[in-house]
């Protein structure tokens, strides 16, 4: 099974396994959200909230930092950097929204980055840190191997649905458009609008509302599933140019949405 364990997962399930109590800071808004289109002309406090000043355990070797969040010509960019805070020697970016959102379709338009060790994440999670069972959505760009893309979802804190779909040209080599649209009975995912994998299994459909993350880290020591972390000579970064969610049954908020063709 591919060790596919989402970055502030493992370190739950590393912390409970050393006896240790996970101390993680999350934005903790419980109102329902409601569908939005983010283009990220400025990035609204009351929408996101950004991960500033603590890692996600022992595997991860970067501190999330709000000065690896920045925004340029409307795009996000989380940034991984060297950097020495406290016990780790470099820097990572994450946001997450304030708010949960439940059935739908989610939507990212993405440039990945590249980079053994490395993990460009867009995903919805839920969990004890909210006083809510462990509920997950994922897309993981693992940047040891740009031409795919890791679909995974964990229901209660289990697991073990991971799988692997191509992504044309690479994830890294420019914007693709990531969607999955989250219903009841069923769960889909697209990547630019093409149908790569559908879930039914109601043991790996999440029922609960979700926050939205996006974000960007690295391990020195997931070798078997990131790959053998090695610091580039140039900068590393995940470029970010939309994010939305579109509750069902509403209309579609923009041409190019997966919400548009809806069955």
């Amino acid at each position: 099974m591919v060790a596919s364990i989402s970055s502030r997962i493992a370190f739950v399930s590393i912390a409970l396994g050393l006896g240790m109590t996970p101390v993680l800071a999350f934005a903790q808004e419980k109102q329902p959200g409601k569908s939005f289109v983010e283009n990220f002309a400025s990035l609204d406090k009351k929408r996101w909230y950004v991960s500033d000043g603590w890692s996600n355990g022992a595997h991860q070797n970067c501190t999330w930092s709000k000065g690896q969040v920045g925004l340029k010509d409307n795009t996000l960019t989380l940034g991984f950097a060297p950097q020495k805070t406290k016990d780790r020697d470099y820097v990572c970016g994450e946001i997450q929204t304030n708010a949960r959102y439940s059935y739908g379709t989610y939507e990212a338009r993405i440039k990945a980055a590249a980079g053994s060790g490395f993990n460009t994440s867009f995903f919805s999670y839920i969990g004890p840190q909210q006083k809510q069972p462990w509920d997950e959505i994922d897309f993981e760009f693992l940047g040891k191997d740009p031409s795919r893309v890791q679909l995974n979802t964990y229901v209660n804190g289990k697991g073990g649905n991971e799988k692997l779909v191509g992504v044309p040209e690479g994830a890294d080599s420019k914007y693709n458009d990531y969607a999955f649209v989250w219903e009841k009975d069923r769960l889909r995912y697209y990547v630019n609008g093409k149908l790569v994998h559908t879930v039914t299994d109601p043991a790996a459909l999440p029922t609960h509302p979700q926050k939205i993350f996006l974000s960007l880290w690295a391990s020195d020591k997931m070798k078997s599933w990131l790959g053998a972390f090695s610091m580039p000579g140039t900068p590393v970064s995940a470029e970010f140019a939309r994010v939305a969610f579109t509750a069902l049954g509403e209309a579609c908020q923009f041409p190019e949405s997966v919400a548009c063709s809806l069955d």
